[in-house]
C-alpha cells in the first residue's frame, strides 16, 4: 500500500499526542505446560499471583475497552489493561474465575477462522486448543470484550491493500455477527505493526488497536502492551512497569525533538 506523506496526521490520536501510554498487560495461555518454547504460556498457579499483587497494590486489572473509556473520563489512574491474545479456550477454563475473584476484567483477542480448531501457526509449541464459536458469544454475554486478531492469525505489515483491508474489516463483521454486538478493539497477529495496518485498522471502523513495543506509530491504534511471563512474580512486574514509563517518556522525547525540527 502507497501511503501519501500526511497520511499519518490523519490518523486521530496518532503518534502525535504526547500523553503517556497506559499500562497494559499481554497474556496469551493459562494453563499448566511442561513445553513452552515461545514463553507464552503462565501457569494457573503465577497467573493467580500475579493478579493478586495487582489487587494487593491498589491496581484493578480490565479491558481495553474499559480502560481506554475511563481514560477518557480522566478516572484511568489505578486501572492496568488486561488482554489476550490468539483465544485460547483456557482463558475461559483457567483466567476467568481468577478476574472474577478480585472483581476484574479482561479482553480475548480471537481469530474467527480458527475458532473450535488449534495454534497451528506455532509449528514448535504444543497444541493449544482455541475457544470455539459457542464460547465466544457466551464470554461476550457475561461482559468479557472479544476482539479481533486477524482472520487467520496472519502478520499484516506487507499485504496488499486489498487483504489488509479483508483481515481487518471481515474478522470484525464475523465477530459482530457472532455475539451479537460491537467489536471494536483490534490486536496486531505477532505484535507486528506498520502505518498500512494501522490504516486499515482505522478504516474498518475499529476505535483502537493493541501492538506490543512502542515505536513512532505508538498511539490509539498501535497500544503498546507488555509481555508477561511465568516467571514474573511481583518484583519482576514493578520493574516492568518502570519500563513501560521510561520506553514511555523516550518516545514522548523523540516526538518533542521532531516536532521542534519541523518549525
Amino acid at each position: 500500500m502507497d501511503v501519501e506523506p500526511d497520511q499519518r496526521l490523519r490518523l486521530p490520536a496518532q503518534a502525535t499526542s504526547l500523553r503517556a501510554a497506559p499500562w497494559i498487560l499481554m497474556y496469551h495461555s493459562v494453563a499448566d505446560e511442561e513445553e513452552d518454547p515461545y514463553l507464552l504460556t503462565v501457569s494457573p498457579r503465577r497467573f493467580a499471583a500475579q493478579m493478586e499483587w495487582l489487587h494487593r497494590t491498589g491496581r484493578r486489572g480490565v479491558s481495553i475497552r474499559e480502560l481506554l473509556r475511563a481514560r477518557a473520563e480522566g478516572g484511568d489512574g489505578r486501572l492496568v489493561g488486561l488482554t489476550f491474545d490468539d483465544g485460547y479456550a483456557d482463558f475461559a477454563r483457567h483466567a476467568v474465575p481468577v478476574l472474577h475473584r478480585y472483581g476484574f476484567t479482561a479482553t480475548a483477542y480471537v481469530v474467527p477462522d480458527l475458532l473450535g480448531s488449534d495454534n497451528g501457526w506455532d509449528v514448535e509449541g504444543p497444541r493449544k486448543q482455541l475457544l470455539t464459536v459457542d464460547q465466544v458469544p457466551e464470554l461476550a454475554s457475561a461482559g468479557w470484550e472479544i476482539g479481533s486478531h486477524g482472520l487467520g492469525h496472519q502478520a499484516l505489515p506487507g499485504l496488499p491493500a486489498e487483504v489488509l483491508a479483508t483481515q481487518t474489516r471481515e474478522s470484525r463483521r464475523a465477530l459482530e455477527e457472532l455475539v451479537g454486538g460491537p467489536v471494536t478493539g483490534f490486536c496486531y497477529p505477532y505484535g507486528a505493526v506498520d502505518l498500512p495496518a494501522t490504516l486499515a485498522v482505522r478504516d474498518a471502523g475499529y476505535e483502537y488497536a493493541c501492538a506490543i513495543g512502542h515505536s513512532e506509530l505508538t498511539g490509539r491504534f498501535a497500544l503498546p502492551r507488555c509481555y508477561v511471563g511465568d516467571r514474573d512474580g511481583a518484583l519482576r512486574l514493578r520493574a516492568k512497569r518502570g519500563r513501560h514509563r521510561l520506553r514511555d517518556a523516550l518516545v514522548g522525547l523523540r516526538r518533542v525533538g521532531r516536532g521542534r525540527a519541523a518549525r
